[in-house]
């Protein structure tokens, strides 16, 4: 029987949102819980952070897979280093306390797809002779946080017009001005849309709004794209030779997944489709590209809790070798160029013209 109990590895939080971003310091412990003496040929910890998508398509009888990786990076820490001799260690448990730095690069925020996934991760190994390695692992998750005061893009205002001439089953036109105050929008805020519309048809038009996300992937130079509505909303119908300013608030959902535009394999963009529902016509429509950022925290949570001012050394256990950083991506550390701006990542980059009905 192992004599390993228990093999774990944990975190701590250092907000209410248990979310990291890059440069933040990640504290924690691997716990080692052996029912008897235990001879340990090393113990070490990496953090890790990649983004991978994959994919399957049929051309003809013939299955192709498509595959991508990003490495952002990967950092190892020894615990018990590796000797020609055993260590030993007692039975008993056993808490290994660890210190990490989410390397200061332009990191993109943590994600899962049907295609694709964006994963920050702990892993702990311990190898034994003769045996197969534990191992235990833990996910984090990292944001990429961006307020609207560091990009003026994000601030911008949009603005449309579209005019429509009805067909043989109604007479006149449909025309509607729209306006939305900017560009980039907070997890639960209000988007506010402003439209004067025109009606200058024979029937009833109402204004629609249709909020969707597009998620892309990027393999071998091809783009694997999925399409999904967040939500729908009508307003009230505007009668025949009439004009009206319509006011909408479309409430972004707390729980939308954040616009994902720094990451060269997997991209999460939002548009926003206003639209005038005309029977027996096609419907005059314009779309704007909505950025969503993490909801807005409260001032005096979003300074982290203070960071212990230790290393390994000052945990270490007297009968184990001290713990050392190896860094495996020297880009990781060191300085760094700020964040581009938001123009430079470019909104629903399009590969082929069947990008466009989107």
């Amino acid at each position: 029987m192992s004599s390993v109990r228990n093999f774990s590895v944990g975190y701590n939080s250092i907000n209410k949102n248990n979310v990291f971003r890059a440069g933040d310091c990640l504290t924690g412990q691997i716990t080692l819980d052996l029912s008897q003496e235990c001879k340990v040929q090393s113990l070490f910890i990496k953090m890790k952070g990649k983004a991978e998508v994959q994919w399957t398509e049929n051309h003809g009888k013939t299955a192709v897979t498509y595959h991508n990786k990003n490495k952002y990076f990967s950092i190892k820490q020894c615990i018990i280093q590796e000797s020609l001799g055993n260590n030993t260690i007692a039975p008993g448990c056993h808490v290994y306390p660890f210190t990490f730095q989410i390397p200061a690069q332009e990191l993109p925020s943590s994600f899962k797809g049907t295609h694709g996934k964006i994963l920050y991760t702990l892993e702990a190994v311990l190898s034994r002779s003769m045996r197969v390695d534990s191992k235990a692992k833990e996910k984090f998750t990292v944001i990429h946080k961006e307020s609207l005061g560091e990009d003026s893009i994000l601030m911008t205002t949009q603005h449309g017009t579209v005019d429509k001439k009805m067909n043989v089953f109604s007479s006149g036109s449909v025309s509607m001005d729209v306006n939305i105050t900017r560009t980039a929008f907070h997890q639960g805020e209000g988007i506010k849309v402003v439209a004067y519309i025109h009606n200058k048809s024979s029937r009833d038009i109402k204004p629609k709004y249709s909020l969707y996300q597009k998620h892309s992937f990027f393999a071998k130079g091809k783009r694997k794209l999925e399409t999904k509505e967040i939500l729908k909303e009508v307003g009230e119908a505007i009668p025949p030779s009439a004009s009206q300013t319509v006011t909408r608030i479309i409430t972004i959902p707390p729980a939308t997944c954040m616009s994902i535009l720094n990451c060269s394999i997997i991209k999460v963009e939002y548009r926003l489709k206003v639209y005038l529902d005309v029977k027996y016509a096609s419907d005059p429509e314009m779309k704007f590209p909505i950025v969503i950022l993490p909801a807005v925290e409260a001032t005096d949570e979003e300074q982290p809790a203070a960071y212990p001012a230790y290393g390994f050394e000052a945990f270490a256990n007297p009968a184990m070798p001290g713990g050392t950083m190896l860094q495996q991506h020297p880009t990781a550390y060191g300085p760094t160029a700020p964040p581009p701006p938001y123009a430079t990542y470019g909104l629903y980059p399009s590969l082929n013209d069947s990008d466009k009905k989107y």
